[in-house]
């Protein structure tokens, strides 16, 4: 269910004009990061939940702060590859609920943890 979320999350994402930069993006000290996106200037690091339509928790409450600490350190490796943290960012959850016989219903949460950097010119 997973990666079809994730799936469904890039569609979502391509029709209101982000770029998916990467998908599974793995740091070398063990960060991950589910898509890193670009939405015009800002680079995204974005993670998937994807949830049954009946589930008594929201897929947002299972980023506690050890999935947050994985993806910080993801996003942090994409940020020294590029070779300067001195690019507009943010943390981003993207819930999928799913239902047998009914089109996904998608929910992005913008900037839910971290340092993000919303101000500088890309």
């Amino acid at each position: 269910m997973g990666d079809y979320g994730e799936k469904v999350a890039r569609d979502w994402l391509r029709a209101r004009n982000c770029k998916v930069l990467a998908r599974n993006f793995k740091g070398r000290k063990g960060g991950e990061v589910d898509i890193v996106a670009r939405e015009g200037r800002q680079l995204l690091f974005i993670e998937v939940k994807t949830r049954r339509k009946d589930a008594a928790i929201r897929g947002l409450a299972a980023v506690n702060r050890k999935k947050q600490s994985l993806i910080e350190r993801g996003a942090n490796e994409w940020l020294r590859r590029l070779g300067t943290r001195d690019v507009p960012w943010r943390f981003d959850v993207i819930e999928v609920e799913v239902a047998d016989g009914e089109k996904p219903v998608v929910g992005r949460i913008e900037n839910v943890f971290g340092n993000s950097r919303q101000r500088r010119k890309w």
